[in-house]
């Protein structure tokens, strides 16, 4: 027999355990902290999740909603496999950056206009972590707390970005096609941490700043772009 729950409850139990788990972190979130934040005992809250690892995997896999919710019918949701968290950690991360526009300029031949190119791998750097931003949020605060979601989420994901970007970034400059930056490494990281910033981190800024979020983009974009391309003869 299907669980009689509330319309829209699985939603508001995502919404707020990822909450609760971006402020705190997974070590400190108590199932009761998650049952209080959605306004149910912590008995009703094992009737959705069997766990704290279910209540996370299922906030990091539908947080941004890439992913349909479950069925009513299938609550509890289970405690995952071992591993079955970090493998869809890897799988999204290998679904990301199979046809980043970065990837593929690394891969092709120098472009005629460099400016244009940066600003394509920019904007679609600023546009997959805007889509991902909650569950970049989330990962980001936990991942620290459990080592081999640690290892997948900063080498496959954040150095392995910052490397091809620095990578990139080498490969125009000996071509003549940007400016000679001081440190190449150091101005992949400012790239990356300033699009992390307004596509991610901004919205959690406990005093926002309010601003159309294509005006952001385009001034992202024209920051980082007066930075590395060179002036016109």
């Amino acid at each position: 027999m299907a669980r009689s729950i509330p319309e829209g409850r699985l939603r508001e139990l995502v919404d707020r355990a990822t909450e609760v788990f971006i402020a705190q972190g997974y070590q400190r979130t108590q199932m009761e902290d998650v049952a209080g934040a959605l306004g149910v005992g912590k008995g009703t809250l094992y009737g959705y999740v069997e766990s704290k690892a279910a209540l996370f995997d299922a906030a990091l896999r539908y947080a941004d909603g890439h992913e349909e919710l479950p069925s009513p019918t299938d609550l509890p949701l289970a405690t995952p496999v071992p591993n079955a968290t970090l493998a869809m950690l890897r799988e999204r991360l290998a679904n990301e950056t199979r046809d980043l526009k970065l990837v593929a300029a690394l891969a092709g031949e120098l472009p005629r206009d460099c400016g244009a190119e940066l600003a394509g791998v920019i904007r679609d750097l600023y546009a997959r972590m805007a889509r991902n931003r909650r569950g970049i949020k989330l990962i980001d605060r936990c991942a620290p707390e459990q080592p081999e979601l640690a290892e997948a989420w900063f080498g496959q994901g954040r150095w392995a970005q910052h490397a091809a970007l620095a990578a990139y970034l080498d490969q125009r400059i000996a071509a003549g096609l940007l400016r000679s930056v001081p440190n190449t490494a150091v101005a992949a990281r400012v790239v990356l941490e300033t699009v992390a910033f307004w596509a991610v981190h901004r919205h959690w800024d406990p005093s926002p700043q309010r601003v159309d979020e294509h005006a952001i983009q385009d001034a992202v974009v024209d920051a980082l772009l007066h930075g590395l391309v060179k002036e016109s003869s």
